[in-house]
């Protein structure tokens, strides 16, 4: 009996799991049959439902579960498409109140110079200038979403620009990292985010420098760079004058790897979601 047991067992031992599988299978297929029999969509628990059908696909092997999931997921993007553009279209209203205009359509929606991203599934949107994101994803509150909204136009928006001391901070942050290269690179190039990076480090107080910490750190955030080459290039700024002679900003297109990659490029935007990947900067001598 003892050869007998152990039979039973091992079929016990392997039947186990997935009879366990088709459990968390039928659970998940209980809950999507019931919300597809409602007469109104109800997105959320759809999405919800999705996910606990997903993750039963992979332990269970069924094209009639497969096609189940497929159409289930298509339905349920549908109905959070539509819940989107429900949100959306409060959220016009609520700005137009104001006398702000929203442009384009979920998920991605323009007010101004910012751009709001709807995650409908996650029942959170976020902020951003550009690619550059201004705020954690916040809660699809249309009052938190203005009181963001009015925050970030302060602080990006209507942030206000030394165009001449910015250009210099960049000129010498620009030669610093040419200073650290044994040859001179093709047309004075270097990537845009290293001076940014360098520019950052050669705002920092001697109180840093004596003590580096987090606390003694002066930050200059990427968003806020971001804006202040929008508004050198919008002001024509770009040109400074160095021991009598002039030199021009000039910023490089990113490559296609480039652009792929946030710590080799930055995305400069220029009207709504419109813009462009910049990967190097150099100042080129003029006459003057």
């Amino acid at each position: 009996m003892g050869e007998l047991l152990g039979i039973v067992q091992l079929a016990q031992a392997e039947l186990g799991p997935q009879f366990k599988a088709l459990q968390q299978a039928m659970g998940a297929l209980r809950t999507a049959v019931g919300l597809a029999g409602e007469e109104k969509v109800d997105a959320l628990p759809m999405q919800r439902a999705l996910v606990k059908l997903e993750i039963a696909a992979e332990q269970v092997e069924s094209e009639f579960l497969d096609a189940a999931v497929s159409a289930f997921a298509a339905a349920t993007q549908i109905a959070l498409d539509e819940l989107a553009y429900t949100f959306a279209e409060d959220l016009r209203h609520e700005f137009s109140s104001r006398g702000d205009t929203v442009s384009g359509r979920p998920p991605t929606l323009m007010v101004g110079y910012l751009i709001f991203n709807i995650n409908m599934a996650a029942r959170k949107g976020q902020w951003f200038y550009g690619k550059e994101a201004l705020t954690r994803p916040i809660p699809l509150s249309l009052k938190g979403i203005l009181k963001a909204y009015d925050r970030q136009v302060k602080r990006i928006v209507q942030r206000e620009l030394d165009s001449a001391k910015l250009l210099n901070d960049i000129y010498e942050a620009w030669q610093d990292c040419l200073a650290k290269r044994k040859s001179t690179p093709s047309g004075g190039r270097i990537n845009i985010v290293e001076t940014y990076s360098q520019l950052t480090l050669n705002r920092q107080s001697n109180r840093f420098w004596n003590a580096p910490s987090r606390s003694t750190f002066k930050d200059y955030e990427r968003p806020f760079f971001v804006r202040d080459l929008v508004l050198l290039l919008e002001q024509d700024a770009t040109k400074l004058e160095v021991d009598g002679q002039i030199q021009r900003l000039h910023l490089g297109v990113a490559t296609k790897s480039q652009a792929e990659q946030a710590n080799r490029s930055i995305w400069l935007p220029e009207h709504g979601a419109e813009g462009q990947f910049y990967g190097d900067i150099a100042f080129k001598a003029e006459k003057a």
